[in-house]
């Protein structure tokens, strides 16, 4: 096992980090009550609410979208990128920071081959199952019970790559 350095924690010690991946847990959230947790879970629920009126949870409407046989999901997906870019550009264009007055600062990615073969297996995923990792809950909660194969397979590949990922292509 690994030695870890014991050094003091300097500044806000509100965080602390674990693990020689730098996972980084705010321990006030983890101490807090659950019931101070509940919001997240109302957001939670209502966005999934949202995913299933959009019928964007509709596995017919993922398989017309990869058939190019309709508009409606390139549609919901260019949507949130452009309001996504706008939002970028206001929090750097005005300094905005976060509720807890925190800096919010956003840092360049470096490309690399890898990027393209995860992004070709997560497509071909999608296609096949019809659901994205992002409303996976959303279509179980409709009572597509057959998606929790497909939350089980995306919890493996997670581990997978972990575990895998300094051997994979760069």
């Amino acid at each position: 096992m690994a030695q870890h350095n014991q050094q003091q924690p300097i500044g806000n010690t509100d965080f602390e980090v674990r693990s020689q991946n730098a996972v980084c847990v705010n321990k006030s959230e983890l101490d807090a009550p659950l019931s101070s947790n509940m919001k997240y879970a109302v957001i939670g629920i209502l966005f999934g609410i949202v995913f299933v009126k959009a019928e964007i949870v509709s596995w017919f409407r993922i398989q017309e979208m990869f058939r190019l046989e309709s508009f409606h999901m390139y549609g919901v997906i260019g949507s949130a990128i452009v309001v996504g870019m706008i939002s970028v550009f206001i929090i750097k264009k005005f300094k905005i920071k976060t509720l807890a007055g925190e800096t919010i600062s956003f840092t360049d990615k470096t490309f690399n081959k890898g990027q393209i073969y995860g992004g070709l297996m997560f497509g071909l995923g999608w296609a096949i199952t019809g659901a994205c990792p992002g409303p996976l809950y959303a279509q179980i909660g409709t009572g597509a019970t057959a998606v929790i194969v497909t939350l089980l397979s995306a919890i493996a590949g997670t581990w997978v790559y972990g575990r895998f990922r300094e051997k994979l292509p760069h």
